[in-house]
């Protein structure tokens, strides 16, 4: 051949590390050890015997390749020949799984590389797949003859998972959704996680609950210093409210749903940044029968023996109308204040009614709301609702004190 084609790995240094070898004076070496590591200069003065140095070293090998990382590599062509070679034409695919992908910067023929002349390209690619990946590097050329060359060689490479994302999902009875999503770094090195955020469907809004308020600024709850050791699971917490267009519906929609999808970046040794987004996180539906109660406000302290106000929301889950009838029913510490039986009308499907109702507590303490039945009139089926909620009953003379 009268080309030679060189590929070499772009990556950043790494710190040199020197494994510190001492002794105690009175062994046979004497102080000669630790004069040794005084004298290499790889070593920090005054920390002799730290294992990391203040030098940078070349990598010696490919390493490892992370996803979402970006994969850079030099490619040379080099004549060394002492003939002119024309149409010289340099193509870089990338083999996965599941595609080929061209990395080339340019498709175009070098119309002729002189001898001890070298045709250089930078290729760089983010990693998407895990897995094996294949780097074909292909060079066609033409000689003063008139004869066409042609020669590749392959790059073989691992990419390997970097973290391990694990996610759960709590529902709360005002429709808000709770995200807690669990990251393990499984990498060898530590991370610097620089954004963890959560982008969510077009149903719901999200509030991150990784931050707390002091003396009037956010700060973390991880700290200043954010970095993920090898191994180390860090938990996010994200809440997840429905938009006011879905809001009406939120309560009667059943099946999967989709919540969103975590964008996570991160930083790894001298400041390589890596990049993961997951797929759309799905949650299933909890399901509320043919009718859903749930409380839009209550008090949390009450008097005893005072009258206190609640409202009720009463959502028809159901595919058919239905005709309510509310009846309350007095329990040993709560009684309820109104006429039981009355008739609440027809509630279409997808539809919702509020309620004000008054009730007091004959009981201190913390008591449960319970009592209240709705019936359909259309099937004569009744539903039942205890412990609804609960409240902290005191007396009158304790909550003015």
């Amino acid at each position: 051949y009268f080309l030679i084609f060189a590929v070499m790995r772009l990556t950043k240094p790494t710190l040199f590390t020197n494994i510190p070898v001492t002794c105690e004076e009175r062994d046979l070496p004497g102080n000669l050890f630790n004069q040794l590591m005084k004298d290499d200069p790889s070593t920090v003065k005054g920390a002799e015997t730290l294992m990391l140095g203040e030098m940078l070293t070349l990598p010696q090998n490919f390493g490892n390749i992370f996803l979402g990382e970006t994969f850079s590599s030099y490619i040379s062509v080099h004549n060394d020949s002492n003939q002119v070679v024309k149409d010289i034409l340099v193509k870089a695919d990338l083999q996965t799984s599941s595609q080929r992908l061209n990395l080339s910067a340019s498709s175009a023929a070098v119309a002729e590389l002189k001898p001890d002349c070298c045709i250089d390209d930078v290729i760089h690619h983010e990693v998407k797949e895990i897995g094996t990946h294949i780097l074909v590097c292909a060079v066609s050329y033409t000689t003063q003859t008139g004869e066409k060359m042609y020669f590749r060689k392959f790059f073989k490479f691992q990419v390997l998972k970097p973290l391990d994302v694990k996610t759960k999902f709590y529902n709360a009875e005002t429709d808000e959704v709770f995200l807690e999503a669990q990251i393990q770094n499984i990498t060898t090195s530590p991370m610097f996680m620089e954004k963890v955020s959560l982008e969510p469907s077009m149903m719901y809004n999200v509030a991150e609950l990784n931050t707390v308020d002091t003396a009037g600024e956010s700060e973390s709850t991880f700290g200043s210093r954010t970095y993920l050791q090898p191994m180390d699971t860090r938990q996010y917490l994200y809440c997840l409210k429905p938009k006011q267009e879905f809001a009406e519906k939120a309560g009667v929609i059943k099946g999967v749903t989709v919540i969103g999808k975590l964008d996570i970046v991160w930083k790894t040794n001298l400041g390589e940044r890596g990049r993961l987004q997951t797929s759309q996180l799905q949650r299933m539906a909890p399901g509320y029968g043919d009718v859903r109660l749930s409380l839009e406000t209550i008090p949390d302290t009450v008097n005893l023996e005072e009258p206190f106000d609640i409202t009720c929301k009463i959502t028809n889950c159901s595919e058919r109308t239905m005709d309510l009838v509310l009846e309350m029913c007095n329990t040993n510490s709560i009684h309820w204040c109104g006429v039981s039986g009355r008739q609440l009308g027809k509630l279409h499907p997808s539809s919702s009614l509020h309620l004000a109702l008054t009730l007091l507590s004959s009981v201190q303490g913390l008591q449960s709301v319970s009592g209240l039945r709705l019936t359909d009139t259309f099937l004569k089926r009744t539903y039942e609702y205890d412990d609804i909620a609960q409240v902290c009953v005191v007396s009158s003379e304790v909550k003015q004190s």
